[in-house]
């Protein structure tokens, strides 16, 4: 997400240069829509004005593309910085475009800082692992007429949502992720961690925030023949981490793996949910977007691919990692840090990250003249 400035194609339009050649958005749509203006607006009125400084950017500005999944300094304001109005505000932010299922994944990410602090033997006050360390920033003016943006970001979590004329959309990259992967008191297992008698009075004690993206990618696994293992695992050891890590634009040399074409209607059927799985982070309307997308570029060209270890046993040192690609997406999964305890995952939008395809379309049918 950093260092390229699209000036051109960025610029944000006055009202005279619009143009009716947005689409009329559904009513669902537009009640996103909506939702998620009023949402942020009640945000900004809470903040003070040096509050304003710290969380707001030009729509054009290089730090949109800014984004990573570590514990580090962000910009934007972090929840350690806001009030306890502020702090449920922002997260009505959230509220706005994910599904109760999203957001309760977004909230126990953040949550685990506190497993992380009392597993790392960190104090109470740590700053690296520290559940206030998320931030909250907006990119442009918010606005029923213009194109603006927004990102919630922290360790294991990167989540962007822009708003065009006709509609909200939901961004990527989108980032979850997972450390550990499943929290469990267990003397016997490769991550030592879990054998810290602290771990059994972890009130998250038992949660795997993940779990379906793992058990479902293993459903469908177990399903394929020695042919279509074959196409389908294209390494016997997984990759130490997600192969396109943070990139600004994400890529792959070449498409491998075995495609939806080639598998039976049961397979199909394991493989769609699997990929339902991510979509379904998000607020109907918005994953309808998604998948609307993925059925007119073709979902028999969507390929599952494999690498590493065949059996699902998390915090047991044998890692495994998988991508669905496609033409217009990657979804990677990867599960090999901390003895095999620590997933990360990202959904890419190979033709539209940071909503750039559509805003690109949104300038033109607007007649904006490059500056």
């Amino acid at each position: 997400m950093k260092r390229l400035l699209f000036c051109w194609l960025l610029a944000v339009p006055t009202l005279a240069q619009q143009t009716t050649t947005a689409p009329k958005p559904t009513a669902a749509q537009q009640r996103i829509k909506d939702e998620m203006l009023d949402a942020v607006t009640t945000f900004m009125g809470t903040l003070t004005a040096d509050q304003r400084k710290l969380v707001t950017y030009p729509l054009d500005d290089a730090e949109r593309f800014n984004w990573h999944y570590v514990p580090r300094e962000r910009k934007g304001l972090p929840l350690k910085q806001m009030t306890p109005d502020q702090r449920r505000a922002a997260m009505a932010m959230l509220k706005t475009g994910l599904s109760d299922q999203g957001y309760e994944k977004a909230t126990s990410i953040i949550d685990m800082e506190n497993v992380l602090r009392v597993i790392d033997n960190r104090p109470p006050n740590d700053t690296y692992r520290d559940p206030e360390n998320y931030s909250f920033t907006i990119f442009g003016e918010p606005s029923a007429k213009n194109p603006w943006s927004w990102r919630i970001e922290g360790h294991h979590l990167s989540l962007q949502f822009l708003s065009l004329t006709g509609q909200v959309l939901a961004q990527t990259p989108t980032f979850f992720g997972s450390n550990p992967g499943v929290l469990k008191y267990d003397t016997h297992m490769a991550d030592k961690r879990m054998s810290d008698p602290r771990v059994a009075d972890l009130p998250q004690k038992g949660r795997e925030i993940l779990k379906k993206e793992t058990e479902q990618a293993f459903a469908l696994l177990k399903t394929l023949d020695a042919e279509q293992r074959k196409k389908a695992v294209i390494a016997a050891v997984a990759y130490p981490e997600i192969v396109t890590s943070n990139k600004r634009k994400a890529s792959l040399e070449k498409m491998d793996g075995l495609m939806l074409s080639d598998m039976n209607a049961g397979q199909r059927k394991l493989f769609l949910d699997l990929l339902q799985i991510y979509m379904t982070n998000y607020r109907i309307t918005l994953a309808k977007q998604q998948m609307a997308k993925l059925e007119k570029s073709g979902l028999d060209s969507l390929r599952f691919a494999w690498a590493g270890d065949l059996t699902p046993e998390l915090g047991e040192g044998k890692g495994w990692y998988y991508r669905i690609h496609g033409p217009t997406i990657l979804i990677e999964y990867d599960n090999t840090q901390t003895n095999a305890n620590h997933i990360h995952t990202v959904v890419r939008d190979l033709t539209n990250d940071f909503g750039e395809d559509l805003l690109q379309e949104h300038y033109k049918n607007s007649h904006v003249a490059k500056p």
